[in-house]
């Protein structure tokens, strides 16, 4: 049986009036945190993973048919499917531990170093300003491609044509 909040939630989602957020929320936030924290125990994740629901929910409204599904069975998959991303996603980030003991970082010595190319920054300079400036702002300042088409002004096409001629000429000079 559909409620008549039920009928005017809907409504509004189909035209995608914002009032039908506060509706959901007075109406069922307090539900979908049961369901979340049922999957989450955590109070602020939980609390989080409500707020990032109602994002979602809001961003598919459109995407919703009453002919498949009853409201509340809508929101109740988006919030538990949300709850269990956010429990992966955690997973994943505690389960990945750093080994420092099989570093291999601080066992370079100076003879492993291939001295050829310490000297990059010298080999730039031979290279036409153009490709010097973008090998620059990728290599030593960090930038991404699209920071570098930003800062420089120059299109992002031209960015990375640069780049393959500027490497393609770098490589010229250390496989003569």
């Amino acid at each position: 049986m559909v409620t008549s909040i039920e009928k005017q939630i809907v409504a509004l989602l189909e035209v995608g009036d914002k009032k039908a957020i506060s509706l959901l929320y007075e109406n069922y936030a307090d539900a979908l945190y049961g369901v979340i924290k049922k999957v989450i125990k955590d109070e602020d994740t939980a609390q989080d993973v409500l707020q990032e629901s109602f994002v979602k929910i809001w961003r598919y409204a459109k995407k919703y048919d009453a002919s498949k599904a009853k409201l509340f069975t809508w929101l109740y998959r988006i919030a538990y499917n949300t709850a269990i991303d956010k429990v992966r996603s955690l997973k994943n980030k505690t389960g990945k531990d750093i080994q420092i003991e099989t570093s291999v970082v601080y066992t370079f010595t100076a003879d492993s170093i291939n001295q050829d190319v310490i000297d990059i920054k010298k080999h730039l300079g031979t290279l036409d300003e153009k490709y010097q400036i973008v090998l620059n702002a990728l290599f030593f300042e960090g930038m991404t491609q699209q920071e570098a088409s930003d800062e420089l002004d120059i299109p992002l096409g031209t960015i990375k044509s640069r780049l393959k001629i500027g490497l393609r000429e770098l490589k010229k000079i250390y496989n003569p």
